[in-house]
């Protein structure tokens, strides 16, 4: 299963009842954190979040309300006592900004590694989580260079036990292969591939804020599971700011998803001006069923399909 925290949903500035953009994901005990705006540390508290665990910071762009929560994270990171590596992603700029913030948080016990503007997709391999989610990126039209994300999770075959029987694999081996670990046994090698079953469908997360929206975003975002996506301003007649600032209405969201195949749709990244997204939600239902109004610590579980 895998959980999903939404600690921030504000956009530009924050307000006394929303933080700003902020997106945290935990599979199997170890967290991705997506974005770091004003207040994401507090907003972590409240929810009981942990800091410790977090092994890689999204960030999809160098703005204020996306990154400034960025140097109190890393410092509380490394008060958790967190001395393995951390590795930091984002778009053209982020090397820079890194060592801009590094200024007012020089000693880390841990290592920064920093990956800019990614040209492959990111295999998440550390000794808690093996290759089992899969970050791809791809660039999006906002006024500075910016990234969105897909979060693949993928799911293990299923244990085959006619397959065992059949190859001859002794029980004793059948959890360890199961677990993905080749063994030799009496001079005879022994593979995953002996006992399990043809491959599962995954999980897919996707999101994207600070965009228009266009065809590559739909074609990215495509069978996602869960599509977090911007919805800086409800009202349709928003149209032409959204245009001029690059960024979405509700509709135009919801566009995205229906055009997509997505399964749930979470508006984040309101407006300061709007006080209750919750006003505009039909602009956006009238599209896409299953849409959610995105709130400051709301919680989602995304488990695998049979």
């Amino acid at each position: 299963m895998i959980d999903i925290k939404l600690l921030g949903c504000g956009g530009g500035m924050p307000t006394p009842d929303r933080y700003l953009s902020s997106l945290l994901i935990n599979y199997r005990g170890r967290k991705i954190l997506i974005d770091c705006g004003e207040g994401t540390q507090v907003s972590m508290k409240i929810a009981n979040c942990g800091f410790k665990s977090i092994d890689y910071i999204c960030i999809t762009h160098i703005h204020g309300d996306h990154i400034i929560g960025l140097p109190g994270i890393l410092s509380t990171i490394g008060n958790s006592g967190r001395l393995e590596p951390l590795t930091i992603v984002g778009p053209v700029g982020i090397k820079e900004a890194v060592e801009a913030f590094r200024v007012i948080v020089r000693e880390l016990p841990y290592e920064i590694k920093i990956i800019e503007a990614p040209k492959e997709d990111i295999i998440v391999n550390n000794n808690y989580i093996d290759k089992d989610i899969i970050i791809s990126t791809v660039e999006v039209d906002h006024s500075s260079p910016c990234i969105a994300y897909s979060f693949y999770i993928k799911r293990k075959a299923k244990f085959d036990i006619n397959k065992a029987i059949s190859n001859d694999v002794p029980k004793i081996l059948w959890s360890k292969l199961q677990n993905g670990r080749d063994i030799k046994l009496d001079g005879k090698l022994y593979t995953k591939d002996m006992v399990m079953g043809q491959p599962r469908k995954g999980l897919k997360i996707s999101f994207v804020t600070d965009t228009r929206p266009n065809n590559d975003i739909i074609s990215f975002v495509d069978n996602s599971d869960l599509l977090i996506c911007e919805g800086m301003y409800g009202d349709d007649n928003d149209i032409e700011k959204a245009i001029k600032n690059k960024h979405m209405i509700f509709r135009e969201s919801a566009n995205v998803a229906k055009s997509a195949n997505v399964e749930n749709l979470i508006l984040t990244h309101f407006s300061p001006a709007i006080k209750d997204p919750n006003i505009y939600i039909n602009n956006a239902i009238d599209i896409f069923e299953n849409t959610i109004i995105g709130t400051d610590r709301m919680g989602f579980n995304l488990k695998f399909k049979e």
